[in-house]
C-alpha cells in the first residue's frame, strides 16, 4: 500500500502507539490501515449420496477439482456466502447446514471455512468460473486432481465422520506447501 484510501496522502509502513504490528499508517489524516486475512467459505453440497464438485476454469489450479468455494463479500453472513458461491460456481440451489470443517491458511493470509449442505433439486452447471461439474460418488472423486489441500481435508473429513454416522467440526492449521507441489 502506498497511499492512504481515505485522503490520498503517502502512508508509512510503522507500528501505530498501542499496537505491536507494523501497519499502514496515513501522517496526513492518521487513518491506521489494517490488512487482515479473507475468508474463503465453500459447500460440502450432498445430492443422493454424491458429492458436487467443479472443474475451475480460473487461475489458481486451472483445471484443477474443487467444491464450490470463493471469497466472501461485505454484508453477507459466512452461510449465505457458501450458498452464494455454490450458485455462481455451480447454477445450484443449496440449503446450508452446519459449518464443518476452518482451515487457517497463514502463508497466503486465507480462512478456509466449509459448510454441510444439501442441494435443493439435484440441479447443476457450470458457471461463469467453472469449466464442468459433477457430482460423484466417494469412489470417483479425483483426489489427484483436487486444487486446495483445505478441500481434500474437508472431503476426508466428510467421509469419515459419513461412515462413523455422525458429523462434527474439523479444524486445521496447513503449513506452506513443499516447494515442488503443483
Amino acid at each position: 500500500m502506498n497511499y492512504c484510501s481515505h485522503c490520498g496522502a503517502p502512508v508509512h509502513l510503522r507500528i501505530p502507539p498501542g499496537d505491536s504490528l507494523p501497519r499502514h499508517v496515513c501522517d496526513a489524516c492518521g487513518t491506521i490501515h489494517y490488512l487482515n486475512p479473507k475468508l474463503v467459505i465453500g459447500c460440502i453440497a450432498e445430492w443422493e449420496e454424491r458429492i458436487l464438485l467443479c472443474r475451475r476454469a480460473i487461475e489458481p489450479r486451472h483445471g484443477y477439482w474443487t467444491l464450490p468455494a470463493g471469497f466472501m463479500e461485505n454484508e453477507e453472513t459466512t452461510g449465505q456466502a457458501a450458498a452464494r458461491e455454490t450458485l455462481e460456481e455451480a447454477c445450484a440451489r443449496v440449503e446450508i447446514g452446519s459449518l464443518f470443517a476452518v482451515v487457517n491458511v497463514p502463508h497466503i493470509n486465507q480462512v478456509h471455512l466449509f459448510y454441510l449442505g444439501k442441494l435443493v433439486d439435484g440441479r447443476h452447471s457450470p458457471g461463469e468460473e467453472s469449466l464442468e461439474t459433477a457430482l460423484l460418488q466417494e469412489s470417483d472423486i479425483p483426489w489427484h486432481d483436487l486444487a486446495f489441500r483445505s478441500v481434500r481435508f474437508a472431503l476426508e473429513r466428510y467421509y469419515a465422520d459419513k461412515r462413523e454416522g455422525h458429523f462434527r467440526l474439523h479444524s486445521l492449521d496447513l503449513p506452506p506447501p513443499p516447494a515442488d507441489y503443483l
